[in-house]
């Protein structure tokens, strides 16, 4: 190898902007479809990508999980695998809808008419706008959609930047939005495949609502918050002029109130069953009945069931028959009218509720019953958990809606036994996450509730008929698939045309769209094309790996197991990697809501990539790991190595490799240089078995420690030898261990050190292509097996020995040594002229003992040659 290719000084400063390009226009990492049609399936290692939100800024959880996929997908390409590597983008739902509202400062309000000269009234940042609904301008369905496209574009291509500086090794020709037409077709053929086998359906439900968003929330999407609150403890009248006190943190739900519920076993209220009560201040007259879920230590033992105010209410409201009372509008307001019962003097005392927030109404009312007598003492302060969106600010409440489902086993016993047989042929990374996926399908309460009342996302692809008098009947009206994608509130339904829309015996158009979820639960067939082309999707479905965070298993993941179970009647993929939460030096996880998020893009600056990706390289699958931005330490340890890296490789290919016969594993002759190749084999075997398994952190960690070893211990005894101090055949023994050493290395990191690998690479491997298409090290590569095992430690341990007596000697370590004797085994005498060499000894001898030790030294001037 010709020196000349050597830089002076190598730096990891500028290798991201030098590298990314020539990876790109070389297609490293492109999708060879070709080669996998001619070598099937089986060659093709796909990669069920997460597509990040693009409504704002990735954090470094992001940088941290990310990174752990690429690690498998580098490992996988290295092993000969064909990767399918895509990358999407999420970019519509709730987060990009208030991220448009708060960056131009607008709303949508799909009764105004399209503007086609619409100009935003602010642009430019996220804190132009306002996140005031009285404060922005509204508009129509078509112009806020259009601000939405405008606004995801230009965070995909921040994130796609961001994504290439960190050297994420994904086909960028294989990039997808979940927003796309194509995207689109495949979440509304699925749907109405769904539909025509009787999974989809539209019910009337109670409904868990956002009343700041205006939209119904699935049950993944929520979130318990402990919120003050107060327990309220209020008389119902019997019949027989006596009371029930019952506790209540919703006293405003009163006027809501269908029964009183108690359980089964409690004899205190035994008796009761089947009489009724009537409720305070509106003299309804509701039931008194049992139920398991009564909790008998809670409170007074009894309960009111009320349409409703929280899930359990509507589990009694399901299985008691009970009425249905509702007091609660989508706005999160009291009514205006009463419900059914509340007449004459009551229906004035609910006059004064309605209109009111439910915060103002339960201040009312607590009023209203304290004037009555019907409020015993004074309500009791406490702290609960409340159900929240976990997007949203408010309490959620429970409304009576129209919403489409979508089966998920909550109701299907077989479905869910299917479901948890799906969960177990997926392999989980670590092995014990797969309980939590497990647990939510075990814990389901009611189907998937998929519509959404917003504006940009995927549309629900149905019309419905209108009768004579203008109201919806029938079936849904169903387009054809070959008429995807569609949007059913601006393209009339089929045999329909838009002069018809919302009149009599005409048509209305959906106007819900669907769950980001339902469309992201489809990213395997989003990626593959499915339908779309067929030969691709029989190439990489099912997918090999779904590497993913922790905190989405019951949504993500299981919904891509749904879908696939639905669809297909098989796992989407055969591994998932779960990585951790990153916390803060509290032990916190960060995340926006706390306001500790770190953002990766100064981090990457500041470090440098490859430090980044040792940093989260570090942590293993499912390992929650600690940033303190303040101190990064394993950081600036990754950038210690990517730069020792450099430096070690450019020191050892300074020297001219062997030429002929004598070169590679053939001049290796001499027991120490041996004897380091069979210990790296050793380590490559276990760093090649810890990839396999999904432990990035184990092959990592092994291959850095003999690094260091080699660095420190083995280079630096063998380096005069290198120079040529021992005679031609030592000196090629030597040079070609060195090299084969680090040609192995720098593909051991390559994972992890994407960048000071590819610059090493290109000084000696330049015509061959990128280090991250070379083939994975391999043991019989090194063509060694250790005949002195064990030679290495020793020697290592001796030179420490001499360094500590020149230092206990208060010499320098330069300093000559006329004599030196070391105590240690008879195996270290196979070293002696490196040790020697290394030591600056003129004679060196050894006696026997089982330890290593430096037991006499006599400095001095070497004698003259």
């Amino acid at each position: 190898m010709s020196t000349a290719s050597l830089p002076d000084k190598p730096a990891l400063e500028g290798l991201e902007a030098k590298w990314g390009p020539v990876w790109e226009e070389q297609g490293t990492y492109r999708f060879d479809r070709q080669a996998a049609l001619d070598a099937g399936p089986d060659s093709v290692y796909a990669i069920d990508t997460p597509p990040p939100t693009a409504s704002g800024s990735l954090h470094i959880g992001h940088v941290f999980s990310y990174t752990h996929m690429d690690l498998a997908a580098r490992f996988q390409r290295m092993r000969g695998k064909n990767l399918f590597y895509p990358m999407g983008w999420d970019d519509n739902g709730l987060p990009t809808e208030r991220r448009v509202q708060n960056y131009y400062g607008v709303r949508c309000d799909p009764a105004l008419p399209y503007d086609p000269d619409f100009t935003p009234p602010f642009e430019g940042g996220d804190n132009a706008g306002s996140n005031k609904a009285a404060d922005q301008v509204p508009i129509s369905r078509r112009n806020f959609i259009e601000l939405c496209e405008r606004l995801t574009v230009e965070d995909e291509k921040q994130f796609e930047d961001l994504w290439r500086t960190l050297g994420l090794s994904v086909d960028w020709s294989q990039t997808y939005r979940t927003i796309g037409d194509e995207a689109q077709r495949v979440a509304q053929r699925a749907f109405l495949r769904n539909l025509a086998r009787g999974e989809a359906y539209r019910a009337d439900a109670p409904t868990l609502w956002d009343v700041t968003f205006r939209t119904a929330v699935a049950q993944a999407e929520l979130e318990d918050k402990e919120m003050p609150g107060a327990f309220h403890r209020v008389s119902f009248h019997r019949p027989d002029g006596g009371t029930i006190e019952i506790e209540t943190t919703r006293p405003e739900l009163i006027p809501a109130c269908v029964a009183l519920v108690a359980h089964p076993d409690d004899p205190r209220y035994q008796p009761l069953f089947g009489t009724t009560v009537r409720t305070p201040l509106f003299g309804v007259e509701v039931p008194v009945v049992a139920h398991h879920l009564a909790q008998q230590d809670k409170g007074s033992g009894i309960a009111m069931v009320c349409t409703f105010g929280d899930v359990t209410d509507v589990v009694w409201w399901r299985e008691l028959d009970l009425p249905m009372r509702p007091i609660l509008g989508k706005d999160g307001r009291i009514l205006a009218e009463p419900p059914q019962g509340i007449e004459g003097a009551a229906a004035a005392v609910f006059a004064e509720l309605a209109g009111k927030t439910v915060f103002s109404a339960k201040a009312r009312i607590v009023e209203l019953l304290r004037e009555s007598g019907d409020l015993i003492g004074e309500p009791r302060a406490i702290t609960h958990p409340v159900k929240f969106f976990e997007k949203g600010d408010k309490p959620l409440e429970i409304v009576t809606t129209r919403q489409w489902y979508i089966a998920n086993g909550a109701r299907d016993e077989a479905l869910n036994a299917r479901l948890l047989e799906r969960g177990r042929e997926v392999e989980f990374h670590p092995d014990f996450m797969r309980v939590r996926y497990e647990n939510w399908v075990g814990g389901l309460s009611g189907d998937w509730l998929i519509s959404r009342q917003r504006f940009f996302g995927v549309p629900i692809p149905v019309w419905y008929r209108l009768d004579e008098n203008g109201e919806p009947t029938g079936d849904p009206i169903v387009p054809s698939e070959d008429m995807l994608p569609v949007d059913p509130a601006s393209m009339p339904a089929p045999g329909f045309d838009e002069s018809q829309r919302g009149q009599a015996n005409g048509f209305v158009g959906e106007v819900d769209i669907m769950d980001t979820w339902a469309t992201s639960s489809l990213t395997p067939q989003i990626a593959g094309k499915w339908e779309d082309d067929p030969e691709l999707f029989g190439l990489v479905f099912p997918y090999d790996l779904r590497s993913q965070g922790q905190d989405i298993i019951r949504t993500w993941l299981f919904s891509t197991v749904l879908r696939a179970e639905l669809e297909h009647g098989t796992v989407p993929w055969k591994h998932a990697g779960i990585s951790g939460f990153i916390v803060d030096p509290d032990r916190k996880k960060m995340s926006k809501s706390k306001g500790n998020v770190v953002t990766p893009a100064a981090m990457l600056d500041e470090h440098g990539s490859d430090a980044v990706r040792y940093w989260a390289a570090s942590s293993r699958l499912g390992t929650d790991a600690a940033f303190d931005p303040q101190n990064p330490k394993q950081m600036k340890i990754g950038r210690r190595l990517a730069i020792k890296v450099l430096n070690a490789a450019k020191f050892v290919y300074s020297f001219e490799a062997p030429a002929g016969a004598a070169a590679g594993t053939d001049a290796v002759t001499e027991p120490l240089d041996i004897d380091m190749l069979a210990t790296l084999g050793e380590v490559v075997a276990t760093a090649t078995r810890a990839y396999e398994e999904y432990d990035h952190a184990r092959a990592l960690e092994v291959t850095e420690q003999f690094f260091w070893t080699f660095t420190d211990d083995y280079l630096e005894l063998v380096k005069e030898r290198a120079y040529g101090s021992q005679g031609a055949a030592g000196q090629a023994s030597a040079v070609a261990a060195l090299q084969l050493a680090i040609d192995v290395f720098v593909r051991l990191l390559a994972p992890v050190l994407p960048f000071a690998t590819e610059e090493v690479w290109s000084w000696t491997h330049g015509g061959e292509g990128s280090v991250h298409r070379a083939p994975w090290p391999t043991v019989a590569e090194l063509g060694v097996e250790a005949q002195h095992g064990g030679l290495l430690p020793l020697v290592s341990e001796a030179l420490i020995g001499i360094r500590r007596a020149k230092t206990d000697a208060k010499a320098s370590q330069k300093t000559p040594v006329t004599r030196a004797v070391i105590a240690g085994p008879a195996l270290l005498e196979h070293a002696a002229a490196d040790l020697a060499a290394v030591g600056r000894i003129a004679a060196l001898s050894f006696t026997p003992a089982d330890e290593v030790a430096v037991v006499e030294i006599e400095l001095g001037e070497l004698p003259e040659a």
